[in-house]
């Protein structure tokens, strides 16, 4: 993990920049499926933050390509269809929207956070495996359904692009709030 955050420092990122280090299906990273799926950390003397996450496909799709692959543990139902078609690529896209929260709202470790600093539950963490309403442990939530292709999603991008982002904790209601 000290290579990635040595590997990112390199990028030469302005201050107030965001640096996304993404590691191929082959590059095996400390802790990676065993703790979390991808990172988000911080040089305070620069300024900088970074954003790691690994490959999601090839490496224990079953925890952190979930909901588009099948769990490891807990209810066995079936995995969604990824909206663009690829588990790799909207587990790592659904990864890294979790780490992009975490960076906006706790950059450098002394931001927005719930509980003790050493365990801290950041804006996503606090809502792991929550897509919609109604989620809960083996069961994303009520999400949106392509007809065309039944892939699941719940946010629209740019060119006709879906998504499925994961919710994020809302201070002001105490719970986990989706896009639909």
């Amino acid at each position: 993990m000290s290579q990635i955050a040595q590997l990112a420092s390199y990028a030469g990122t302005p201050k107030g920049g965001i640096t996304l280090v993404f590691t191929a299906e082959d590059v095996a990273v400390e802790d990676f499926c065993m703790n979390h799926c991808a990172v988000h950390g911080s040089d305070l003397n620069a300024g900088t933050t970074f954003i790691w996450v690994g490959n999601s496909e090839s490496q224990c799709p079953g925890q952190c390509a979930w909901p588009f692959h099948q769990p490891l543990y807990g209810p066995q139902t079936p995995p969604m269809l990824p909206p663009n078609g690829d588990v790799g690529i909207d587990g790592i896209i659904s990864n890294l929207a979790s780490m992009l929260a975490g960076t906006v709202t706790d950059p450098f470790g002394n931001g927005y956070y719930q509980g003790n600093k050493q365990a801290a539950m950041e804006a996503c963490t606090a809502c792991p495996g929550v897509f919609g309403r109604g989620a809960f442990p083996g069961y994303a939530g009520e999400v949106l359904t392509d007809w065309t292709t039944g892939a699941s999603y719940n946010a629209n991008g740019a060119n006709g692009r879906k998504y499925l982002m994961p919710a994020i904790f809302d201070p002001s209601t105490s719970t986990c709030s989706t896009l639909n």
